[in-house]
């Protein structure tokens, strides 16, 4: 997905986030701003915004000299999410479709990004999300694939949302292969994150080899995108993977909630809507 204008503001907003969640200076957030306002300046036709979060993100870690900013919220949002795991399993057990059930949990999970949304009420998503009609609903092609795929390769987002994406694998009928961010980036999902909240004992973890908030193919690394070709079956969760994917030929189910009205606009959804989505080749 390119680039709009009505990104400009987004990205300066989250220039300016970043930059105070590494307890940068006035100086220094100054110079982060101007930073930004050139890499807008100059963009190149068909950059996506992951691709200009990247720059944006490196420019906030070279300057303040903090390689995770987000550290200490990834840390809360953790905490928050592992602490409702009895409820939310609960739901899924007492449910009479375990899998959109667990699939809608994991949707809602996607509202904990500090991208383009960094306020919600998490309770107050998750019930909307179990209740409300999906707006773009590839759900029923979505199991039609489960049940003639070998395996599945998950495209994790951001952390918190990672453990409602547990919550899911585990519903799952196939192996499952998850990814995660290559190195800290925004509040996306690492290695390290993964396995503290045991990921690990339900899927393979591997990362992409990359620090972008998305799936930039051409910057992961070549076992990711070996992996990534030879997948019969991709999920991939959160907007930076639908912008970054949306136009890969590749057998891809899109999940996430609508955060941004660009978005909206681009799949014909309102901001607020939940999405399972087949992509190109899905």
């Amino acid at each position: 997905m390119k680039t709009y204008i009505d990104c400009y503001p987004c990205i300066l907003r989250q220039a300016v986030e970043a930059a105070r969640m590494a307890k940068a200076t006035p100086s220094q957030e100054h110079e982060i701003v101007l930073k930004a306002l050139d890499i807008l300046r100059f963009l190149p036709e068909g950059t996506t915004p992951p691709a200009i979060g990247t720059q944006v993100h490196r420019i906030v870690r070279e300057i303040t000299g903090i390689q995770d900013p987000y550290a200490e919220v990834k840390q809360e949002a953790t905490v928050k999410v592992v602490s409702m795991l009895p409820k939310l399993q609960k739901i899924i057990d007492s449910s009479d479709d375990r899998l959109e059930t667990a699939l809608r949990l994991s949707i809602a999970g996607n509202i904990m990004d500090f991208g383009p949304n960094p306020n919600y009420d998490l309770w107050e998503i998750i019930q909307k999300a179990l209740t409300q009609d999906i707006a773009v609903n590839d759900l029923p092609i979505l199991r039609e694939r489960l049940g003639t795929a070998e395996s599945i390769l998950f495209l994790g987002d951001n952390v918190g949302e990672h453990v409602f994406d547990k919550l899911l694998i585990k519903e799952l009928p196939l192996p499952v292969t998850y990814v995660v961010r290559g190195d800290a980036v925004l509040n996306d999902v690492t290695l390290k994150d993964a396995q503290a909240v045991g990921l690990d004992k339900v899927a393979k973890i591997v990362d992409n080899g990359a620090r972008v908030p998305g799936t930039i193919l051409s910057k992961c690394s070549k076992e990711f995108r070996e992996r990534f070709n030879d997948a019969d079956l991709i999920l991939a969760k959160g907007m930076g993977n639908y912008e970054t994917l949306s136009e890969v030929k590749a057998p891809i189910f899109f999940l996430f909630q609508v955060k941004c009205p660009i978005i909206g606009l681009d799949i014909d959804a309102p901001t607020g809507s939940t999405v399972v989505k087949k992509g190109m080749g899905g």
